[in-house]
């Protein structure tokens, strides 16, 4: 039997995710830190070069994409839920180091000399962000919230708005047409 890209439902158990569920295609280019604090739902596909690193906890709903390159990384809880996808080389921090030069930096000089910023960062159902944006800690980004290409996302965004830009700025309002395809494609799943 060919290998494939994606680990086997074997090899999945022994990576030591707190939890996760069927139809879950995590790439074996993939690379999970603290995967014991890493829960994830159903129908997931995480592709080659993706960095997770689990301060605290990474949640991660169901019918989730996380493109490759994509690095979630910090001390802060991280939130995906349902129906979210996360486009390449999508940086999403949940810690960050000071940057006025009141403290050290960097996780090699010891915490007392730091003084590094952790918050939680939560995705809401239906956020899409597009590839190459960043993502900083205290970030939320309500239901249905898209993100454009080569964003910074420096403070949290209102649902179902279209953001793009550096600095961040609205563009429009989402079309909303997804929500009826939700109800649509979730009854039939239950058949």
């Amino acid at each position: 039997m060919a290998e494939t890209s994606f680990y086997t439902e074997v090899e999945l158990a022994k990576l030591g995710f707190k939890s996760y569920g069927k139809n879950v295609l995590i790439s074996r280019y993939a690379r999970f830190y603290h995967p014991e604090r890493i829960s994830i739902g159903e129908n997931v596909r995480i592709d080659d070069f993706c960095i997770l690193s689990a301060g605290s906890e990474i949640y991660i709903g169901n019918y989730i994409h996380i493109a490759c390159y994509t690095s979630i990384l910090g001390e802060g809880r991280v939130v995906i839920d349902d129906f979210c996808s996360i486009s390449g080389r999508v940086s999403i921090y949940s810690s960050s180091d000071d940057y006025m030069g009141l403290a050290m930096t960097n996780p090699m000089v010891p915490s007392e000399f730091t003084r590094v910023q952790s918050l939680p960062v939560t995705l809401h159902k239906h956020v899409i962000i597009g590839c190459g944006s960043i993502i900083l800690p205290g970030v939320e980004l309500g239901k249905g919230v898209s993100i454009g290409a080569m964003s910074l996302v420096k403070e949290s965004c209102e649902p179902e708005m279209i953001y793009s830009g550096n600095p961040l700025q609205i563009v429009g309002k989402r079309i909303q047409r997804y929500h009826k395809l939700e109800a649509k494609f979730l009854e039939t799943i239950k058949e």
